[in-house]
């Protein structure tokens, strides 16, 4: 024990205690004046490029150099959590099971098999009771399995990443990354949080996956006044997003579900869709049926009294009638129609959170969107080739691959034009600084275009015979 504790003549075992509960709670006060003064310091991402990055780093107090302790990068993280997505889990299974019977015509089945049960109509019973269940099991099966679907989108925060950590490069678990972290940034990486750039070398990052735009965005370590749109923040690298060339460093301002993607991720999560036009038709036939039902039954049972008959009789009678005017095979053929059509955007790597989404689409006659990264490959392919002599070629196949010929018009001077576009396409190779490994693209997608073309005319190793002195990169003023 500490000497300042120890028990003398002047210490009661009261005074004791008296003195050690007002240590312990200086200590919480200190704790908690700590933990005040982080709170202070944190930035959100359009606040940290608004301003230089000398403010940034002064404001999450952190040195270019040495980047955080690993004690103070473990105290920031107990306070932020780690960097990654919690998936919300939402209701249990069978709660969600159950949720499926909520459709007015499943519900006016269920009344329909209980009548027919109880009218000893076993028969009637068992056909509707299987038409219900295999109703209600595919639209689970099939929502189950889109909203577990939207689990992927975690993949595109990296297992790894490069951070700067007591003057120490290190390679370590992208989930351990807090606000203030040194991260370095080279072609291929994709981005682990929301980081603000000082430094970046022909820094281009595909910002596809984030915001739809299909060109790469070139960064800046320049601030930007009053940034208005993720598009604005040339200054910022997004978490997900993916460097196609160049290289940079930056501080990390957010993680998780604080980062600008982690945003999109809760908004993605919470969003409840309103009914689409055929839910809200099945629920008109629905209560349309209920109150029909009713009628025949009411008209019946007062025909049979007014004639005299046994009103429990009639009551069968008129049961069996509404049971019979139910269309217990319109709901499976509706289901399974759109689970068919489910399986087939799934197919086209397009996810469907709810079955009836399927029929809306289909009702969609015209798509407006700029976001042109977000419905197609986003992928840039030749298609035609013109050189400077005037010779043409028409160019087949799509991709980063191989796959494809150059085909050039009949009328031309077969030696001259081969050599034409030879040419043209070598120059494309050399003064290129994208690479392909099998499908895969690393660098920027007109460049890889261009390699890609080149591969289908057959032109493989040509930058090899080459060496590189010097490069000059692409500007209007180069231009």
């Amino acid at each position: 024990m500490n000497s300042k504790y120890k028990i003398t003549s002047k210490f009661s075992n009261e005074s004791l205690h008296s003195l050690l509960d007002h240590e312990s709670h200086n200590s919480q006060s200190g704790s908690n004046f700590a933990i005040a003064e982080h709170e202070k310091m944190w930035l959100t991402t359009k606040e940290a490029s608004a301003i230089s990055a000398e403010d940034v780093v002064s404001r999450l107090r952190v040195s270019y150099r040495s980047g955080l302790s690993w004690k103070e990068s473990e105290f920031r993280r107990q306070m932020t959590g780690y960097n990654e997505f919690s998936v919300h889990q939402g209701d249990p299974l069978w709660k969600k099971y159950i949720e499926q019977f909520r459709n007015p015509l499943i519900l006016l089945l269920l009344a329909s098999a209980l009548v027919s049960v109880c009218m000893k109509q076993f028969d009637d019973a068992f056909s509707i009771t299987t038409a219900i269940v295999i109703v209600v099991t595919v639209a689970f099966i099939q929502e189950y399995r889109s909203e577990k679907s939207l689990e992927e989108l975690t993949k595109l925060v990296p297992p790894t990443c490069r951070c700067l950590r007591e003057e120490q490069l290190e390679s370590m678990y992208a989930r351990s990354l807090v606000p203030g972290d040194i991260v370095y940034l080279s072609t291929g990486d994709r981005v682990p949080a929301d980081i603000r750039l000082f430094e970046a070398i022909d820094l281009a990052v595909d910002e596809s996956s984030f915001t739809g735009e299909t060109e790469p965005c070139m960064k800046t370590t320049e601030l930007v006044l009053n940034p208005m749109s993720h598009t604005s923040m040339k200054n910022i690298a997004f978490m997900g997003t993916l460097v196609r060339c160049g290289n940079g460093k930056g501080i990390v301002v957010n993680t998780g579900e604080k980062s600008e993607f982690g945003e999109l991720f809760k908004l993605m999560q919470s969003e409840e869709a309103p009914k689409t036009p055929l839910q809200n038709s099945m629920d008109i036939l629905g209560t349309q049926l209920s109150v029909y039902s009713f009628f025949i039954i009411g008209l019946i049972m007062m025909l049979g009294w007014i004639q005299g008959r046994p009103i429990l009789d009639m009551f069968t009678i008129g049961v069996s009638l509404a049971v019979a005017a139910i269309p217990e095979g319109l709901p499976i053929v509706v289901t399974v129609t759109l689970a068919l059509g489910v399986m087939r955007m799934a197919n086209r790597k397009a996810i469907v959170k709810k079955l009836p989404t399927v029929e809306t689409l289909g009702c969609v006659n015209i798509i407006c969107s700029d976001k042109t990264g977000t419905i197609t490959n986003n992928e840039m392919t030749v298609t035609t080739i013109i050189t400077s002599d005037g010779y043409y070629a028409d160019v087949s196949g799509t991709g980063y691959n191989d796959q494809g010929e150059v085909h050039l018009l009949k009328s031309y001077s077969s030696e001259q034009a081969k050599e034409a576009i030879y040419n043209l396409l070598e120059v494309g190779v050399i003064c290129n600084n994208a690479t392909i490994n099998g499908d895969t693209l690393q660098g920027q997608p007109t460049e890889g275009a261009l390699l890609a073309v080149a591969m289908k005319y057959r032109m493989y190793g040509v930058s090899d015979k080459y060496i590189k002195l010097q490069e000059y990169p692409f500007s209007s003023e180069q231009k």
